[in-house]
């Protein structure tokens, strides 16, 4: 799956199926290594059959762009998530669809969570992804439950993983 406006990238060794990572931003450098085999535990720990999923790392002036134009709301923010399965996923745990995150937003709110840009980012990702299974975050009772969710799996990754080497 191409993301809009990517170029595509040829295959890295260790790729995993179904799951491309688009590094559109040049604040930091990150190992999109590690990110896929971050993305492959997390997959595997959720039982998902199907992965075709574009994940998209972007400054805040494209988030903002994005947000605006899909969303109508100013100004950058964390992770869009673009769900490209609704009907599939019915059948059985599968993603198709696209994230974009914003390496920016996870810089500035790692300072105000006190937390890592790395963990952040993950943070993101794990979100996004919970959204592509059919969470929502729409109302109070069921953005505290998608948030327990977030956290628990966030910290199993960062049990398996030294996130600071992202």
């Amino acid at each position: 799956m191409k993301a809009p406006g990517a170029k595509l990238q040829p295959p890295e060794k260790h790729q995993i199926p179904g799951v491309k990572i688009f590094n559109r931003q040049q604040t930091k450098k990150i190992s999109t290594r590690l990110l896929r085999q971050i993305i492959a535990s997390l997959c595997m720990e959720l039982k998902i059959e199907n992965t075709e999923l574009g994940i998209n790392l972007v400054g805040a002036k494209e988030m903002a762009e994005l947000n605006w134009k899909f969303l109508q709301h100013k100004g950058s923010t964390d992770v869009i998530t673009f769900d490209y399965a609704a009907l599939k996923r019915r059948k059985k745990k599968c993603l198709h669809g696209e994230l974009f995150v914003c390496v920016d937003e996870a810089i500035s709110q790692s300072t105000e969570f006190k937390t890592t840009w790395q963990s952040e980012i993950v943070r993101y990702i794990v979100h996004g992804i919970l959204h592509l299974l059919g969470h929502d975050d729409s109302c109070a009772e069921a953005r505290r439950k998608m948030k327990r969710e977030e956290n628990r799996r966030l910290r199993e990754l960062s049990r398996r993983f030294a996130l600071s080497k992202l």
